[in-house]
């Protein structure tokens, strides 16, 4: 049977390109350790792991990453990484967000599942600073918030909602709100409501309380991170707190800044998804169709990089702010999409069946990314983006 995989077919010696040396490479996660470029002697993951663990009060980016490779899909080791990561991740906006974005990109690329419980965690304490920034007037304070897990549910779905009522000097919700990612698991969120007046507010609730009840998640057949399930809440005169005024969750720059952090994740995805590839065409001498593959990786991986360090730029230097936040946040999103689509195919195309069927990481990584990735939401997003700049004056 014909091999399948093209970066590892053997060029004829009349088309094999010359030798050169390769290029240094960044330190990266390779299956099983953490090292650097090849020849450089490599950490054994569990020992790494280990030492990050021995250091719970203090650890490094780099221990984080380590302990994020760790997790491996398992949502209760992702829970426990992000009580860790929460209070050592620069709150958009500060002069930091590159920093930010690339912690969480570093861990996306060790581990989606990793990532992807971070982030939200992440987002929700980064919405509870921003609240405070403009002098809001919740009494939850985002540092002590931080102990806690903490979701963002702000997805509508057909046929239910969330309605908020005064009660007393309080509000209290009842409804069911769709989407909710581990719901069971989490302490507290930021939920969405509808208001008796019209319009959606953003609250804070206590999700063990006995005015919650979470579905189980029977119906999540996901083969994408596959732990982290979402399901629907139902609230009964649940007690909440106001994050925020009237409709301030979608029109505050932050919203725009998070889902760039949700851009970094993905991007994160798709270079552990390029490593298989890197490795492969390493391993053995590959084609001119292997290389193809990588060089086209190559630069898009590189286009959303760069996209995201200058959006990153802008959000510390305020010229994401508003409107031009929102605009920023559909290009990076549109073109970080694009670029996991490339690799996804690209790699899929270049390793042939083979990774995705016998190694466990591979396929896991590529299921996961997949499902992520689907936050954006293709060509209706595209849509939003060309609507944005239909209207501008001076464009591209």
């Amino acid at each position: 049977m014909a091999d399948s995989s093209l970066a590892l077919r053997r060029p004829s010696a009349a088309h094999r390109p010359p030798a050169a040396r390769p290029p240094p490479v960044r330190p990266r996660l390779v299956r099983g350790r953490v090292g650097h470029s090849p020849g450089v002697t490599a950490t054994p993951l569990a020992e790494t792991a280990a030492a990050a663990a021995a250091r719970p009060d203090d650890p490094t980016p780099g221990d984080l990453v380590a302990l994020a490779a760790a997790v491996a899909g398992d949502a209760g080791r992702a829970l426990a990484l992000a009580r860790q990561v929460g209070p050592r991740l620069a709150v958009p906006g500060r002069g930091r967000t590159a920093r930010r974005w690339a912690l969480l990109r570093d861990l996306a690329a060790a581990d989606l599942t990793a990532a992807r419980v971070a982030e939200a965690h992440t987002d929700a304490l980064a919405i509870l600073a921003e609240d405070q920034a403009v002098g809001g007037r919740t009494s939850l304070d985002a540092d002590r918030a931080a102990a806690q897990l903490w979701g963002v549910f702000a997805a509508e779905g057909p046929g239910v909602r969330v309605d908020a009522q005064p009660a007393g000097d309080g509000w209290v919700l009842s409804g069911t709100k769709p989407w909710c990612s581990l719901a069971d698991r989490l302490d507290r969120a930021l939920i969405t409501a509808h208001l008796p007046g019209g319009g959606r507010r953003l609250f804070a609730i206590d999700l063990t309380g006995p005015h919650v009840r979470v579905d189980p998640p029977t119906g999540w057949y996901a083969r994408g991170l596959v732990q982290v399930s979402s399901t629907a809440v139902h609230l009964d005169r649940c007690p909440a707190e106001p994050v925020g005024a009237d409709g301030w969750y979608l029109t505050r720059s932050g919203f725009a800044w998070g889902g760039m952090g949700v851009a970094a994740c993905w991007l994160g995805g798709a270079i552990g998804v390029a490593r298989a590839l890197h490795r492969a065409v390493r391993a053995r001498e590959p084609d001119q169709i292997g290389l193809m593959h990588l060089g086209a990786i190559d630069a898009a991986l590189t286009a959303g990089q760069h996209l995201l360090d200058a959006a990153a730029a802008a959000v510390d230097d305020g010229r994401a702010d508003g409107p031009a936040g929102a605009l920023w946040a559909a290009r990076v999103r549109a073109v970080v999409a694009g670029t996991v689509d490339t690799v996804l195919t690209r790699v899929g195309h270049a390793l042939g069946p083979a990774p995705l069927a016998f190694d466990d990481d591979h396929a896991r990584r590529v299921a996961d990314l997949q499902l992520y990735v689907r936050q954006q939401h293709a060509e209706r997003d595209d849509a939003a983006l060309g609507a944005l700049v239909r209207d501008r004056k001076e464009w591209p």
